[in-house]
Formats: structure tokens, sequence, C-alpha cells
């Protein structure tokens, strides 16, 4: 029977620099990415992506602003991953540059961009993502996916 999981992901910018947060992931998935997770039973996506941020990185978010869905689903097994993506530039507090999840760092746009893909997680697409960067003009981004393909095709909705 195929399986359905459900994570959340936020792109923190910094108002003032303009420099967006930046976790190199330790655990599944390692390389740079957005912090987020997993949301819990009887847990709404919004507070999820606070509470895996907080958990994360220390700092409290606010005024989330919802930016879409990366949607992936494996042809073999009809299972589904689903990460719902928020972005704020509203946030508060102390931030853990090293934790259990990763280390965290301050990049612009173009620096990010200028890196190689190599050091970027198998969640690249989140980085990069229309959804964020080009705020309203997509929903969805729908990558169906095989184990034995290399480049993934994505469509953006």
């Amino acid at each position: 029977m195929p399986t359905t999981e459900l994570t959340t992901m936020v792109m923190i910018q910094n108002p003032q620099s303009g420099k967006i947060l930046v976790q190199n992931r330790k655990r599944k998935w390692p390389g740079l990415s957005f912090p987020g997770g997993k949301v819990e039973q009887c847990e709404s996506f919004h507070d999820c992506a606070v509470r895996e941020v907080k958990e994360e990185t220390g700092l409290d978010i606010r005024n989330l602003q919802y930016c879409g869905v990366v949607h992936w689903v494996e042809r073999e097994t009809g299972n589904r991953y689903l990460c719902f993506l928020y972005k704020t530039s509203d946030y508060s507090g102390e931030l853990i540059t090293d934790s259990a999840e990763g280390e965290h760092s301050w990049y612009t746009l173009d620096e990010l961009r200028a890196m190689p893909k190599e050091l970027f997680s198998s969640s690249a697409d989140y980085t990069f993502s229309p959804l964020f960067h080009e705020f309203g003009k997509y929903s969805e981004a729908y990558i169906p996916w095989s184990k034995d393909e290399s480049d993934w095709k994505r469509y953006y909705i």
C-alpha cells in the first residue's frame, strides 16, 4: 500500500541584509537546504513549520507566507512525499549555528546559485524553487520519479 509523508520547509530571509538562512543537513538528505521537518499527528502544516524551525535553529518565526507544495511521487510504488513551503523575514531569537540537524549559515541567493550542486541535499529543488523566488506565479511543483532515473522532470503548476 502506498504511503504519504508530509513535511514543511521554511525560507527565512534577513530583512536587513537580504541573506537567506541555509541548513547544512547532517541527517536525512544531507547537504544544503532550508530548515523544516515532518508533520506530527494532529498538527497543522503551519504549526509544524514554526515548531521545526524553533527546534532546529532556535528562532521564533512569525507571519509565514505560504508558497506552495513540492510533491514527489515514486512511479514504482505510488509513495508520495509532500513538502509544504513557507517563507518569512519576521523572526527573533538567538540562532543555533550548529544543531543535531546541521550547521546554519546566511547566504545571498547569488552565493547559493554559484555553489556546486553537489553541496545541496536532494531537496535542492526547495532552495531554488520558483515557488519561493517567483512568489505567486506557481502553487505546486510536481515531480514524478523513478529509482532508475538520474534527472527528474519537474512540473510547475
